[in-house]
């Protein structure tokens, strides 16, 4: 959705963000340190998860979209007049972080334009160029949060798993899912990342498993082309029994059927209690590195 030469007047953004800011190589990333540099406050004293009737009186629009879109789902508010953020605050600490700079990334990618919120509708923006707006603050947010090419440069130095993207989580004070996210969107190797849930069903049965999130790296991509999960994952699936079975680590081996082929590839899965994530890689693909992560089950 952003092309090349967008995403490099992000990352130009981005570095000046890091760098006046005096975040850059600094670990885990001092978000609040490019909040200040974009001259943003969080404003603590309002619980998007539980606004008060009376919240933003000066804008009925504001509340009117609100009402409209759910509070519940939205999980911060850029007030750009006010240079304030207000966020869902019942969020983890890494979602704060990651929303923080999702908002920040709208107020520093200036072209987006100074609108009175960033909680738009139909009404005020055309649905594309919002789908475009907020791809832009989520690249912003993962850029600036992996402190751009530091990421990689850590990632290149540990082995092909998924507990690399958790000790890079750590090392950038991030969530596993934005990690693990960030790792196979910039990885040279051919992998691919699945996050499922789990929706247990009202009455008998067995829960329905569905994708939330499917990301693959580019080289994944060239070789085998995009891959079709469906809505609902079968039980049949390895890593879905696992997740059945509330596992939670291990490394094991799955056979992917093509249209006109099958991939033998290995697979990490790990849950966390609330996701499950499964790490996909063909058979044979590796970094070679001489460092080890273990993580006990």
């Amino acid at each position: 959705m952003i092309n090349d030469k967008k995403k490099k007047d992000i990352e130009n953004i981005v570095f000046d963000a890091l760098s006046k800011s005096k975040a850059l190589g600094v670990f885990p990333t001092p978000v609040d340190k490019i909040l200040q540099y974009a001259e943003l406050r969080v404003n603590s004293g309002v619980d998007l998860s539980q606004i008060p009737n009376n919240f933003f009186a000066k804008s009925g629009l504001l509340i009117r979209r609100l009402a409209t879109k759910g509070v519940a789902k939205v999980r911060g508010v850029l007030d750009s007049r006010e240079k304030l953020i207000y966020l869902d605050l019942t969020q983890s600490e890494q979602r704060k972080k990651f929303v923080k700079l999702h908002e920040t990334g709208h107020e520093l990618c200036t072209w987006q334009g100074r609108l009175h919120d960033f909680l738009d509708d139909d009404e005020t923006l055309d649905p594309d160029i919002k789908e475009q707006f907020e791809a832009e603050a989520n690249f912003f947010a993962s850029a600036s949060l992996f402190q751009l090419n530091l990421f990689n440069d850590q990632m290149d130095i540990l082995p092909l798993e998924l507990a690399s993207a958790m000790q890079l989580a750590k090392i950038f004070g991030s969530s596993i899912h934005a990690a693990l996210r960030r790792y196979v969107e910039q990885s040279s190797k051919r992998c691919a990342l699945l996050v499922l849930n789990k929706e247990i069903n009202i009455g008998y049965g067995f829960p329905q498993f569905t994708v939330r999130t499917y990301v693959q790296s580019n080289n994944f991509t060239n070789d085998f082309g995009v891959l079709g999960w469906g809505p609902d994952l079968s039980l049949e699936i390895p890593f879905i029994q696992d997740y059945y079975s509330n596992r939670k680590f291990l490394k094991s081996e799955i056979t992917i059927l093509t249209d006109d082929n099958s991939i033998e590839c290995n697979y990490h899965f790990f849950c966390n209690g609330y996701n499950a994530f499964v790490f996909i890689f063909p058979s044979g693909e590796k970094i070679k590195t001489k460092t080890r992560i273990i993580i006990s089950s």
